[in-house]
């Protein structure tokens, strides 16, 4: 019964960020290298890296690097602020250095003993070297965990992106929307391996671009 729900949320989910109208494709592969360091009694660091290859996984065409440092309230409660760069190459417009700074508030709303529901609300400034102005963005992240067996755990979440303002490097309104379903694989007590797969809907003026992703992250906790 538990998998049969499970399922059905992760196939709600997909259909979630769907457009009617027509649209491009791409397969992509993203990896993720993120680690967790304890700095003291409830505080966090977090280092985080991905690399994205984009037209079909030809090349890299996105590098991220986003450190940030977070506070735990309660055991249900924490929060985080950080930077992050990112370094976009897409094919045919230029090239991109975006600056971030973000704030982010996580809640874990439903713990059971077989199922957790969490959520990342995450607000972003955004300055691009190549563009004037800033762009604030709203990123809202629902993710459901389960047990599969013993060791691995079944992870689906869905996270439109909002831009919050018309101008500098947005358009406004609902920009991406993100989808994934993956397993959690432990490989140690430190060390924990995600892949899945992603998909990301970028909304566009023209036809949407629907990009198909094998995201692989691997996590460390120290």
């Amino acid at each position: 019964m538990r998998v049969f729900t499970l399922a059905s949320v992760a196939a709600s989910l997909a259909c979630l960020a769907s457009p009617t109208a027509a649209q491009e494709q791409d397969f992509n592969i993203w990896l993720t290298q993120v680690a967790s360091i304890e700095a003291e009694e409830d505080v966090t660091i977090r280092l985080e890296a991905q690399e994205r290859f984009f037209e079909d996984a030809s090349r890299l065409g996105q590098l991220l690097l986003r450190p940030a440092i977070g506070y735990q309230i309660s055991e249900d409660v924490s929060v985080f602020a950080g930077y992050a760069y990112v370094f976009t190459n897409p094919e045919g417009p230029a090239e991109s250095n975006e600056h971030r700074i973000f704030q982010e508030l996580n809640l874990r709303i439903i713990n059971l003993d077989d199922l957790t529901i969490s959520s990342r609300n995450r607000l972003e400034q955004r300055f691009f070297e190549e563009v004037d102005g800033t762009g604030w963005r709203y990123r809202n992240q629902i993710q459901v965990r389960a047990p599969i067996n013993q060791n691995n755990s079944l992870i689906v979440y869905t996270e439109p992106f909002i831009e919050l303002n018309d101008g500098g490097p947005q358009s406004g309104g609902v920009a991406l929307w993100r989808n994934f379903v993956g397993v959690s694989i432990p490989l140690s007590e430190q060390f924990s391996l995600t892949p899945g797969y992603l998909n990301q809907t970028v909304f566009r003026d023209g036809p949407d671009l629907s990009q198909h992703i094998v995201n692989v992250s691997v996590s460390a906790r120290f």
